[in-house]
Order: C-alpha cells, then sequence, then structure tokens
C-alpha cells in the first residue's frame, strides 16, 4: 500500500526525499480516484528503493493541496528534488504514469 503524507510529514518525507516522489491527491469520496489507487499500490510496491509513491487526501491535509494549487482529483505530482517536474490531472493509465515517473530517474 502507498504511503500517507500528512501535513505533518509531507516536507521530511515527500520534499526532501532523495527519491523521485509521485504524490497522489485523492478523496474518500471521489470515484476516479478510486479507480486509480489500485495503480498508486502497485507503483509503490514496483519501485520500492527506487521512487517514494505516496497519497495526500485532500480532505486531511487541505493545505498541501492548496500549496500546490490542487483544484481537481485525482492530480498527481511528480516530485524530484522538492521541486514538481510534472504533473497529471484525471485519470490515467499506469503506463503513462510509468513514463512521466521513469523521466525522472
Amino acid at each position: 500500500m502507498a504511503l500517507t503524507f500528512t501535513s505533518e510529514n509531507f516536507e521530511s518525507t515527500a520534499l526532501q526525499s532523495n527519491l523521485p516522489v509521485i504524490v497522489d491527491f485523492w478523496a474518500e469520496w471521489c470515484g476516479p480516484c478510486r479507480s486509480i489507487a489500485p495503480i498508486i499500490d502497485e507503483l509503490h510496491t514496483e519501485y520500492e528503493g527506487k521512487a517514494l509513491i505516496g497519497k495526500v487526501d485532500v480532505d486531511n491535509a487541505p493545505d498541501i493541496a492548496a500549496k500546490y494549487s490542487v483544484r481537481n482529483i485525482p492530480t498527481i505530482l511528480f516530485i524530484k528534488g522538492g521541486e514538481v517536474v510534472d504533473k497529471q490531472v484525471g485519470l490515467a493509465s499506469k503506463a503513462a504514469l510509468v513514463e512521466k515517473l521513469e523521466k525522472m530517474m
């Protein structure tokens, strides 16, 4: 299962990571978010030790969503060196996410 990023751990875990990071902004009530969740979990398992893959529940961490201007979910940010280098808004295939992740590695 993917990591859970919170207001308390986001900076120390996601932004200060030496690894590429994928952050999935989601909410329990969001149907498309539930559709992409298994893909995010698979990526977490497949890239363990090579990338950090996690989720931000926008209802529990609205400050993080606001900081990155997340207005639609799912939104997936690709972070390297503490900076957003790519973004995916809405549903995407696993292949599309892997392609964006591989570009960061």
